[in-house]
């Protein structure tokens, strides 16, 4: 199962993107396969709070607006929202230990840990940084 990181869902979002047309490509393709996918609810938030920051866009996403985009990705029959569960802490644990992960990259090793405890094992980002992460692949939406 592929998941879905933070900055594909901004980049979709975000028509000023140079990867605004890659992003929404490979998000479609997920939201109408058949393949199980998986959005990891720390992205969803984090999503939330990037495309509707002013300090990050000068016209950020009106919140209603991105949350009306997420649920039509939630509409998907194939997506499932990842959220951590009973061993969430011993994987996050050892992603951390085994990345050397501390500051704002521990955010990044919660989101390897819940998506390895759902069986996520393919990341789909343009985040140089999970390649720190040995347990979880990444992918590119440019190779979608």
């Amino acid at each position: 199962m592929i998941a879905v990181d933070t900055n594909v869902l901004v980049y979709a979002d975000r028509r000023d993107s140079p990867l605004h047309a890659a992003a929404v490509r490979a998000l479609r393709s997920l939201a109408e396969g058949a393949a199980a996918w998986a959005l990891p609810v720390f992205c969803v938030g984090e999503y939330l709070r990037v495309v509707s920051h002013r300090r990050v866009f000068e016209n950020p996403t009106p919140v209603a607006e991105a949350l009306e985009s997420m649920d039509s990705l939630l509409e998907s029959p194939s997506v499932r929202l990842l959220s951590p569960g009973p061993a969430f802490i011993s994987i996050l644990r050892e992603s951390i230990d085994v990345s050397g992960a501390s500051g704002n990259l521990v955010f990044d090793a919660l989101i390897v840990a819940v998506c390895l405890e759902h069986g996520a094992r393919t990341l789909l980002t343009e985040d140089r940084d999970f390649a720190r992460f040995p347990a979880i692949e990444t992918r590119s939406i440019r190779d979608f």
